[in-house]
């Protein structure tokens, strides 16, 4: 190709000017996200209170302030998302926690059947052991990185 057409196409396709604007279309679907979340959010409690207005399901309750805590879990992770351009995985995994068990708890431990019983436990189990190895694996991790400086790079990245 001539040199030429080569500068045109560099101008043309600048991958910093690329990559700073899809950051910034990611950033703005980030903050829709917080928005629709925090509305819904809204929604959902101004549902529970005039449910209280009725005869008090317990179960209902339970379930209605466990989804709000989720919301608002997944909008403090898309904040702190926007703030360190990174995911949390220690607040995923505690999300997922809450999430599997407002399920429990909402179709309750006696009619759920004994498999599933047994696979949401395992699941928790492997949940638990990820919000106990996250910490160990990133001090691990800054353990390579200061006695090896030549390791530029982490394999991943994980936060807590």
């Amino acid at each position: 190709m001539p040199k030429r057409l080569i500068t045109g196409l560099n101008s043309w396709f600048q991958r910093d000017r690329i990559v700073s604007n899809l950051v910034i279309f990611q950033d703005i679907i980030v903050i829709s996200l917080c928005l629709g979340l925090f509305c819904v959010m809204l929604i959902r409690l101004v549902d529970m209170f005039f449910s209280l207005l009725h005869p008090l399901d317990l179960r209902q309750v339970t379930s209605d302030i466990l989804f709000i805590l989720i919301l608002v879990e997944l909008f403090r992770l898309l904040i702190d998302y926007l703030q360190e351009q990174q995911i949390s995985v220690v607040a995923a995994v505690e999300i997922t926690i809450v999430s599997a068990l407002r399920e429990v708890i909402l179709r309750g431990v006696l009619e759920i059947p004994r498999d599933q019983i047994f696979g949401i436990s395992v699941f928790l189990i492997v949940l638990g052991v990820i919000l106990i190895a996250i910490p160990w694996m990133s001090r691990f991790f800054e353990h390579v990185k200061i006695t090896h400086p030549e390791i530029s790079e982490e394999p991943t990245q994980l936060t807590s």
